[in-house]
C-alpha cells in the first residue's frame, strides 16, 4: 500500500513532516522512524497510516493534534527531544506511485504549482511517464510560472520556527484556503456551464455517459480535485 508522507534520504527511511522549511524552501524537516522508541515508533506510524495522516497537506498537521500513549503532544516532545532533522529537499527520495520516483524539491515545486490549475497536473503526468526524470524545458517553465503565481496564491501552512503549530494558525491557514477554494469553485461551476452549453449545441439531448471517467494522477491530484469537487457542492447547494 502507498503511503504519503515517506520517502528515503540516502538508505535511511524518513517520515517528512514539512516538505518546506520557512524561508528555506529548499530544506524540509524530517523524521527519522528508525531511531525512535518503539511505543513512540508504533503510534506515530498508526497517526500516518490513519485517514488523518494521509489527508494532511504536512504531516505534522496531523502529529500536532495526536498524542503519545503517555499525553503527551507527539510534533511538542518530538521537537523537545531533537528526533526533527533539517535536510536538504533534493537528497529525499519520494515515490508518488509504484515505479516512480521523484526528488522532494521537484515534488514541491509540482504541487504548489498544481494549486493554480491543469497545467501543473499535466507536468505531473509528464513527470510520471519519465519514472521521475523532468526535462530542462518543463523545469524552467514551472520555475517561471511558479514565482509568478505565488505572488498572488495564498501560502500553504508552513512549519513555525519553533518546529509546532498553535490552533490560532492553523485556523488562519485553513480559513484563507477555503476562500481560495470558494473563488475556485465559482470558476469551476461557470465553466461548467458552459461546457453543458456546448455540449447541447453539439447534439441536443445528450446525455452523460456512464462509463466516462476522469483520469488519475498522483495522490496529490487525487486530493485536489476532490477538494475542488467538496468546494463546489457547497457552493452549488447554497
Amino acid at each position: 500500500m502507498f503511503l504519503k508522507h515517506i520517502g528515503k534520504h540516502g538508505d535511511r527511511k524518513v517520515c517528512v513532516l514539512f516538505r518546506k522549511v520557512p524561508n528555506e524552501d529548499h530544506m524540509c524537516l524530517v523524521l527519522y522512524p528508525e531511531i525512535l522508541p518503539s511505543v513512540w515508533h508504533d503510534t506515530i506510524m498508526k497517526v500516518l497510516e490513519s485517514d488523518v495522516g494521509q489527508q494532511a497537506k504536512e504531516f505534522a498537521d496531523a502529529l500536532h493534534r495526536s498524542l503519545l500513549p503517555d499525553g503527551r503532544p507527539i510534533l511538542e516532545t518530538l521537537h523537545q527531544e531533537r528526533m526533527i532533522k533539517k535536510i536538504k529537499t533534493e537528497e529525499v527520495a519520494i515515490t508518488p506511485r509504484p515505479g516512480s520516483h521523484v526528488r522532494l524539491n521537484e515534488l514541491n515545486r509540482i504541487i504548489d504549482e498544481m494549486e493554480t490549475g491543469q497545467q501543473a497536473i499535466d507536468r505531473m503526468q509528464e513527470l510520471d511517464n519519465q519514472r521521475g526524470m523532468v526535462s530542462p524545458d518543463v523545469k524552467r517553465r514551472a520555475e517561471s510560472q511558479f514565482k509568478e503565481s505565488r505572488k498572488s496564491n495564498v501560502k500553504p501552512i508552513t512549519a513555525p520556527a519553533d518546529g509546532a503549530l498553535d490552533d490560532r494558525q492553523l485556523a488562519s491557514d485553513m480559513l484563507a484556503q477555503a476562500t481560495r477554494m470558494e473563488v475556485e469553485a465559482k470558476s469551476l461551476i461557470a465553466e461548467a456551464a458552459r461546457m453543458k452549453k456546448d455540449a447541447e449545441r453539439m447534439h441536443p439531448g445528450v446525455i452523460a455517459s456512464p462509463t466516462s471517467a476522469v483520469p488519475t494522477t498522483n495522490s496529490v491530484a487525487k486530493k485536489t480535485r476532490a477538494a475542488k469537487k467538496t468546494a463546489v457542492g457547497e457552493n452549488a447547494s447554497q
